[in-house]
C-alpha cells in the first residue's frame, strides 16, 4: 500500500513537471498528457449561428420531441476551447448547456432558455496516458469508438452501454451500465479522474482535474461524476479510467478484459396464445431468475438479458442479450430460456450466434431512437413485481384504446458485481437491486404527443399506485436512473408520494451532491429541470 501511494505521488509530480498546467484549487495541476506522435491541431472552435447550414443538424441531434433555438452552437475540439466558450457565455449572461452524443431523453440541452450550446463532437480522443497510468477518454467520444480503441489497442474495455452511438460525456456521469456490468460493475467503478470546466463565484471559468485519491482536495468533484448526472457541475471534457486495485505499468492489466467472443441471442414469445396468467408468469420468471442469480461472483453474471414486454400490436415479447465467453455459454442460455418459459403457455423461438466480442459491441442493439419522438421512464427492482403491478403492466400493454406498437417495458438484468460496491462509494446509490426497468413510448407525429404522453404517464402511475405513482425506495422498488431522466418525477401531478425527486434518483447521496454543487458551481451556471440544487 505504501509503495502504491509512493508511485502515485511520483506520477503526480512527473505530470506537474511535464504537462501543460491548468488552474485548480491546489495551484497548478496537469490538464492531460498528450498521446505520443505528431498530433494535428484540434477541430474548432467553430461558432454556428441560425443562418449557418450546419445549424439545423446541430440543434436536432437529440430526442425529436425537443429542438432548441440557441443563439449559437460552439463546436469545440479542446479543453481550452470549452473554457473559452463557457467564459464568453457567462460574461454575456447567456445560459449554457453541453451536448455529447445527443441521447438525452428530456430537454436539458434543448430548453428554450439555453442560448449557447457547447457541442463536444470534436473531442473524441481515446489513448493511454502513461503519466497518470490510466486511459484518457474525451467526453465527445462515442461508446463504440471507446470500445474499438481500447480493445484493439490494449485488449481492454469498459462495462458501458450497448448503444455504440451514445457519447461518453453523459453516459459516464450518470453511472454507466451495460452488458458486462454484472461481471465488472458500472463504468464509474473504474473512473480514476475527471477533467471539468467549472465556473467559480467570481464568474471565472477554469479547468479542474479531480481524482479518486483520498488526498485529493477535489475528490468531491470526482465523486459527483460517479453517478451524479450530467450538466450539473460543469462541462466534463475528459475522463481517465483505471480499475481500483490495478497495479503495474502494463496498460493491458489496468481495465477489464472482455471475452474473446460472446453468444448473442434473441428469444421471442408471441402474444398469440398467451393469456394474462402466462404473461404474468413470464415477467415473474425473469425477476425470480434475477433474484436467484443477482449476487456478485455468480456464474450466471456472464449472462446479460433484456426482456422487452411489448404492446400487443408489436406481436410478442423479446429477450435480447449475450453470454460472455466460456464453453458453457449455450448451457447458461438454455437454462435461462427454460426458466423464463415455465408456465407461460407458448413456445419461444430462439436464435443465437457466437461472434467476436468487439463485433457484438459495435453492432449494439440497433435503433438508437433518434428518429423518434420519445418519452421514457425508469425504475429498479430489489425483488419481483407484486400481482397488482403485473396486472397494471398487462392492462397498459393490451389497452384497446391505444394502438401504438412502439410502447414497452424492458426488464434488464442487474446486480452481480454492481452490488459489490457500497452505495456511498460512488454517487450511484442503487447497489442492491437485481432488475433495471425502462419504460418507453415512441412515435413520429408531433400532433400525437398528448396521446402518447398520457399513455406512458398513466402506465407508470398505475404500476406504482401503491407508492404515490413513483418507485419509492423500499422492499420492492429502489428509485430511478438519472441517465433515463423523467421530469414527471418532479411534478406533483404525477408524483404524489411526498418523496422528492432527488431521493428517487440519488437516495441518501443527494446532500453530498448538493455540497459539491455549492462548491464547484456556486452561481448555478449549469442547470436543467432535474439539476442538483446547491446546498
Amino acid at each position: 500500500m505504501v509503495e502504491h501511494r509512493r508511485r502515485d505521488v511520483l506520477r503526480a509530480t512527473a505530470v506537474a513537471a511535464m504537462a501543460a498546467g491548468v488552474v485548480t484549487d491546489r495551484g497548478v495541476a496537469p490538464a492531460f498528457a498528450a498521446p505520443p506522435g505528431n498530433c494535428p491541431p484540434p477541430l474548432g472552435p467553430v461558432r454556428v449561428g441560425p443562418d449557418d447550414p450546419r445549424y439545423e443538424h446541430l440543434v436536432s441531434r437529440g430526442n425529436r420531441r425537443f429542438v432548441g433555438t440557441p443563439d449559437e452552437v460552439r463546436v469545440v475540439g479542446s479543453t481550452a476551447q470549452v473554457a473559452a466558450a463557457v467564459q464568453e457565455a457567462v460574461r454575456a449572461g447567456r445560459r449554457v448547456a453541453v451536448r455529447s452524443g445527443g441521447h438525452c431523453f428530456e430537454d436539458f440541452v434543448d430548453d428554450p432558455s439555453v442560448r449557447t450550446v457547447i457541442d463536444l463532437s470534436g473531442m473524441t480522443g481515446v489513448h493511454y496516458d502513461p503519466l497518470r497510468g490510466a486511459f484518457a477518454v474525451e467526453a465527445g467520444a462515442t461508446l463504440g469508438e471507446v470500445y474499438r480503441r481500447l480493445h484493439l489497442g490494449w485488449g481492454v474495455t469498459l462495462p458501458g452501454g450497448s448503444c455504440p452511438g451514445v457519447g461518453a460525456g453523459g453516459h459516464v456521469a450518470g453511472g454507466g451500465y451495460g452488458p458486462l456490468s454484472r461481471l465488472h460493475g458500472l463504468v464509474v467503478d473504474h473512473l480514476y479522474a475527471v477533467e471539468v470546466v467549472v465556473v467559480d463565484r467570481a464568474g471565472t471559468a477554469r479547468t479542474v482535474v479531480a481524482t479518486r485519491e483520498p488526498s485529493d482536495p477535489g475528490r468531491d468533484l470526482w465523486w459527483a461524476h460517479t453517478g451524479g448526472g450530467g450538466g450539473n457541475f460543469g462541462v466534463v471534457t475528459r475522463y481517465w479510467f483505471r480499475s481500483p486495485g490495478a497495479t503495474g505499468n502494463d496498460p493491458g492489466r489496468l481495465l477489464p478484459r472482455p471475452p474473446a467472443s460472446v453468444l448473442t441471442f434473441t428469444v421471442w414469445w408471441p402474444w398469440e396464445g398467451m393469456d394474462q396468467r402466462g404473461f404474468a408468469r413470464l415477467a415473474r420468471n425473469f425477476t425470480d431468475w434475477c433474484v436467484r442469480h443477482g449476487a456478485p461472483g455468480a456464474p450466471q453474471a456472464r449472462l446479460y438479458g433484456e426482456l422487452v414486454l411489448s404492446r400487443r400490436p408489436a406481436g410478442g415479447h423479446s429477450l435480447i442479450g449475450q453470454v460472455a465467453g466460456g464453453a458453457d455459454g449455450a448451457w447458461l442460455l438454455d437454462e435461462h430460456v427454460a426458466a423464463l418459459s415455465r408456465g407461460v403457455g407458448v413456445t419461444p423461438v430462439v436464435t443465437r450466434q457466437t461472434v467476436p466480442w468487439l463485433a457484438s459491441a459495435l453492432r449494439g442493439n440497433g435503433d438508437d431512437g433518434k428518429q423518434w419522438r420519445l418519452k421514457t421512464k425508469a425504475g429498479y427492482l430489489r425483488g419481483g413485481f407484486t400481482d397488482r403491478q403485473l396486472a397494471a403492466v398487462h392492462h397498459h400493454l393490451t389497452r384497446a384504446d391505444y394502438e401504438n406498437p412502439v410502447g414497452s417495458l424492458s426488464l434488464n438484468t442487474y446486480g452481480g458485481q454492481i452490488n459489490a460496491v457500497s452505495p456511498a462509494a460512488t454517487a450511484t446509490a442503487q447497489r442492491d437491486s437485481v432488475v433495471k426497468l425502462f419504460y418507453l413510448a415512441g412515435w413520429a407525429d408531433p400532433a400525437e404527443d398528448a396521446r402518447h404522453l398520457a399513455w406512458i404517464r398513466e402506465f407508470y402511475r398505475d404500476v406504482y399506485a401503491d407508492t404515490g405513482g413513483v418507485p419509492v425506495p423500499g422492499a420492492i422498488n429502489d428509485g430511478s436512473y438519472i441517465n433515463y431522466p423523467d421530469v414527471d418525477l418532479a411534478d406533483p401531478a404525477w408524483n404524489t408520494s411526498g418523496v422528492p425527486w432527488p431521493t428517487l434518483y440519488y437516495g441518501a447521496n443527494y446532500p453530498r451532491l448538493q455540497r459539491a454543487k455549492a462548491r464547484w458551481d456556486p452561481r448555478n451556471v449549469f442547470q436543467h429541470r432535474l439539476s442538483v440544487q446547491p446546498a
